[in-house]
């Protein structure tokens, strides 16, 4: 059996054209990771995503934030309480402190076997978790049903 000389060019060449894109398809796969770990060592950055270009910080310091948030219990005596607030946040680095903004609510008080609600607004405020202390600030205006009223610019609530 004779071999047909035309076949056999014809897949000589296709080999060659095969072996030719196998050599650029293996030299450009090796260029790109080499240009990827040049990059790493000199810009000192892992990402280089479009996930780089996001700012952690502003994610890390909104990671615990609450919106249109309300808290509500009773202190130590029994008496309810409720708060309402804009914004709650907790910082990352410091997971034992709640920061409000726009707070308002209402304080139950029992004085004399009556139970007197005291409205409360503040601009901002703290709550300290461990030892259970809401403190008020900026222009902090407490309205009671006996018709009392306190403007201050701090004021501390122990729960």
């Amino acid at each position: 059996m004779q071999t047909d000389k035309r076949s056999f060019i014809i897949f000589s060449k296709y080999r060659r054209l095969q072996r030719l894109w196998q050599f650029f398809f293996t030299g450009w796969v090796l260029v790109m990771i080499a240009s990827l770990v040049a990059a790493a060592i000199l810009t000192k950055q892992l990402l280089w995503t479009p996930i780089s270009a996001i700012n952690m910080a502003d994610i890390a310091a909104n990671q615990f934030k609450m919106t249109n948030a309300a808290f509500v219990g009773t202190d130590k005596n029994g008496n309810p309480f409720d708060l309402n607030v804009a914004v709650g946040l907790q910082k990352y680095g410091d997971p034992d402190t709640v920061f409000l903004e726009r707070v308002s609510g209402t304080v139950v008080q029992k004085q004399d076997n009556k139970y007197i609600k005291n409205k409360v607004q503040a601009q901002r405020g703290q709550y300290n978790i461990p030892q259970k202390i809401i403190t008020l600030m900026g222009d902090v205006r407490v309205d009671s049903d006996t018709g009392d009223k306190i403007r201050t610019n701090q004021l501390v609530i122990r729960l």
